[in-house]
């Protein structure tokens, strides 16, 4: 690549590595879930919490076995992302349970870890409906009919699960 060419985004990458891996080619399969795990990660671990190991491979078990289906490469980002919190929720609704906080608590490069394990208390105190909404919002930063659309809701749905969200967290951060 020159200098004057730009970098493409990891995304558009991702549509002929798609087209390979959907063709039998194992390097660009390869290729793939190396590009897409830190994705699935991200959008696991605040819903599915201590579970978000197991989300994060059923998710990325769903979207190879879905591979397939996929009719436009390009919508992979998309896809992807119904298909993981989907797969965070249903992982967190078959374990739910609350898990004391350990060392294991996931910290963010340079954040203080007081702050993260706060975060992480408040977030164990949510309904992985609640977190799913409120990531899809508040990390992902889609609206509230983008977020209905993905998780298959009406939109007064997900304005309600998002305001009791936001309220608990609230509730959970001040106690």
């Amino acid at each position: 690549m020159s200098e004057t060419e730009p970098i493409p985004a990891p995304w558009e990458r991702a549509a002929p590595l798609v087209t390979a891996a959907r063709g039998g080619d194992a390097l660009a399969l390869d290729e793939l879930i190396t590009l897409l795990l830190p994705y699935v990660t991200r959008l696991c671990r605040p819903i599915a919490l201590a579970d978000a190991p197991d989300a994060a491979q059923e998710a990325l078990i769903a979207v190879l076995r879905g591979l397939p289906g996929l009719t436009d490469p390009r919508a992979l980002y998309g896809w992807v992302r119904t298909v993981t919190v989907r797969e965070a929720v249903r992982t967190a609704r078959r374990t739910r349970r609350h898990l004391p906080l350990d060392a294991a608590v996931d910290r963010a490069d340079g954040a203080d870890p007081a702050l993260s394990a706060a975060l992480r208390d408040c977030l164990h105190r949510l309904t992985p409906e609640h977190r799913a909404v409120l990531v899809l919002r508040e990390l992902e930063g889609l609206d509230e009919r983008s977020c209905a659309e993905l998780l298959g809701l009406s939109r007064g749905t997900v304005k309600s699960r998002l305001h009791r969200a936001k309220h608990n967290f609230r509730l959970a951060w001040t106690s």
